[in-house]
């Protein structure tokens, strides 16, 4: 039995050396150390020898067995050791080579253009105010001369919330909250989304960006209100752009024009962008209308006063030749990241 200890020993250590991963060394404890292994067995026949020979061999195999179990841990840490160096070699970093640049994020051209735009307006003395975008009835309407019977407040052209609320489709309730909280004279701007039942395509999208505009004093007329945008079309447009202004209707002002300025593209002469006629048309404005000023407690006997207001979406779109309002909402970075 001695020979056969030593030799499974010579055996066992020559099979040890060949081992090269960690499935092969659980396989090794398995076939000599585990309950069934060659080892064990040879431990559980050391009851059946003589007994004068019983401890020598029980020894024997004992030493055998720790010799063993000594050598699979030393091969467990050699093992270890070679993964880790492998690892190492594998993913480690060059600190000499230039860093990983992550791309940086920027202003979005809508937001930009808004910003552009009040800019340019608090230059001239506005103050910007803010106002919530779930509004009454009275403040998107009422208080606007926008009677009841109006299409403008049809389920098909507003978007309506429980308990008498809406989405505000203008941002016109502001001017009405910033005439109630203080006096004139007053010189305010607002801007901010807006939400109509709209469907969508290239130029109609169910919420876009307005920024309108209200100056009330005592001798305030229709030319400061031409000064004013004239003023900002130059600084926006470029000095070359051209305004005029065509009779309109808006329910809060009277008198009430539209506002066009001359082709960005062709100057004025006609181009595809502008249907051949010129002009683009940008902005509504007008006197603000006695019955408004009524609504908000102030004298219109004493005060006069002009609004207006210009669609943020569209005045980025001409600013940067974008024939699609969509791609300013699809987050489509191939889009944005040209801005």
């Amino acid at each position: 039995m001695k020979d056969e200890l030593e030799q499974i020993c010579a055996q066992a250590l020559d099979d040890l050396s060949r081992v090269e991963d960690e499935a092969a060394l659980e396989e090794f404890q398995i076939q000599y150390l585990g309950r069934k292994g060659r080892i064990t067995s040879c431990m559980k026949s050391v009851g059946k020898l003589p007994p004068e020979q019983r401890p020598e061999m029980g020894a024997l195999a004992n030493r055998i067995k720790g010799t063993l179990a000594s050598e699979c841990e030393q091969c467990r840490l050699r093992l270890a050791e070679a993964g880790f160096r492998e690892r190492v070699r594998r993913d480690r970093v060059d600190v000499t080579l230039p860093g990983h640049r992550y791309p940086r994020g920027h202003i979005h051209p809508l937001t930009r253009t808004a910003r552009e735009m009040i800019s340019i307006f608090e230059g001239m003395g506005f103050v910007l105010e803010t106002g919530p975008e779930v509004e009454t009835e009275w403040y998107n309407f009422d208080a606007l001369n926008i009677p009841s019977d109006h299409p403008a407040r049809d389920m098909q052209d507003t978007l309506y919330l429980d308990r008498g609320f809406l989405l505000r489709t203008h941002t016109s309730p502001v001017q009405i909250r910033t005439m109630e909280r203080g006096k004139p004279p007053l010189r305010m701007i607002c801007a901010g989304r807006t939400f109509r039942a709209d469907s969508v395509d290239a130029s109609h999208s169910p919420m876009f960006h307005q920024l309108e505009g209200l100056m009330v004093d005592t001798d305030i007329s229709f030319a400061h209100l031409k000064a004013v945008l004239s003023e900002f079309v130059r600084r926006f447009f470029g000095p070359d752009t051209k305004l005029r202004f065509r009779p309109s209707f808006f329910p809060f002002t009277e008198p009430s024009a539209d506002g066009d300025i001359s082709c960005i593209v062709c100057g004025g002469r006609g181009c595809s962008l502008c249907s051949r006629k010129g002009w683009l048309e940008i902005l509504g404005a007008g006197m603000v209308d006695p019955h408004v000023f009524r609504a908000v407690g102030y004298d219109p006997d004493l005060w006069r006063g002009f609004a207006f207001g210009l669609g943020i979406d569209r005045c980025a779109m001409l600013r940067y030749g974008i024939d699609d309002i969509r791609l300013f909402y699809e987050n489509d970075l191939r889009f944005l990241d040209q801005f």
